[in-house]
């Protein structure tokens, strides 16, 4: 894959590898800590991962929490994220995890996390009016 920018990452920016995955700080990071992780070999989603990629990018992700956890000023908190799909907002086909380091006072409302995918459904506690009386948390 010539035109993947993860097929093709250079060496010097990876923070941490095993056998099936690699950490990178995100180059347009939401947060400072901002890292990927991402599998070897070029699939799009998770779904197409084996089991050993999963147990390898969790791995990553777990080492990547505790090295910002240990930082000078650590994240108060952290979301997880995977695009998949263009409809879900993936603009490289290439799998890659989001741990994105969260702290007190980065957004006014954090309330809702990931759920703000879609912004005018997020904040379920602003206006609980399209539950179905249904939910998940």
């Amino acid at each position: 894959m010539v035109s993947c920018p993860f097929c093709n990452m250079d060496d010097t920016r990876i923070l941490a590898r095993n056998q099936v995955a690699f950490a990178v700080r995100d180059k347009f990071p939401v947060n400072p800590g901002h890292t990927l992780v991402i599998p070897w070999r070029h699939v799009a989603s998770w779904f197409e991962t084996t089991e050993d990629e999963r147990t390898g990018i969790l791995s990553l992700l777990d080492q990547s929490k505790a090295e910002l956890d240990a930082a000078r000023d650590p994240p108060h908190g952290y979301n997880l994220g995977v695009n998949m799909g263009e409809a879900a907002g993936q603009t490289v086909i290439h799998l890659h995890v989001h741990l994105i380091p969260r702290y007190r006072g980065d957004v006014e409302d954090p309330r809702g996390g990931v759920r703000h995918v879609v912004p005018e459904r997020g904040n379920y506690l602003l206006d609980p009016s399209h539950m179905s009386g249904q939910s998940d948390v």
